[in-house]
């Protein structure tokens, strides 16, 4: 199974960062974090573009605009690459640069999401009486 060499490799990263981080130091242990990272986003791609053909087949079935539909998937997309960015500054000890990563990401998911927001107010409105 592809998850159990995904775990594979996390486990042994992570014992490598730890003895790395102990005996050389904390720079070349971000290395490996970052490598790791990169390594298991690479052995999922297919999986994602999967995901990613597989909704924009629903989407022309039910005839919804492909404006929401790439809104959303750049969604998806921040919160996966904002996640990834706090957690490596994280891994570093710096935490107080994760927090502001993350919230830039929230931040340029609520201007994303304005659009969706205001065609769903507008639909809304038209059905009032």
């Amino acid at each position: 199974m592809e998850i159990l060499q995904i775990v594979g490799i996390g486990i042994v990263s992570t014992i490598l960062a730890v003895v790395v981080r102990r005996s050389i130091g904390s720079e070349f242990a971000i290395f490996i974090s970052l490598a790791t990272g990169i390594l298991i986003f690479f052995m999922i791609m297919d999986k994602l573009a999967y995901v990613v053909d597989t909704l924009n087949q629903l989407i022309k079935s039910t005839n919804i605009q492909i404006t929401y539909f790439s809104v959303i998937l750049k969604i998806i997309g921040i919160a996966y690459i904002v996640e990834f960015g706090a957690q490596i500054s994280r891994d570093a000890g710096e935490d107080a640069i994760a927090s502001k990563i993350e919230m830039a990401g929230k931040m340029l998911i609520m201007v994303l999401a304005i659009p969706i927001m205001l065609a769903l107010l507008e639909l809304i409105i038209k059905m009032l009486p």
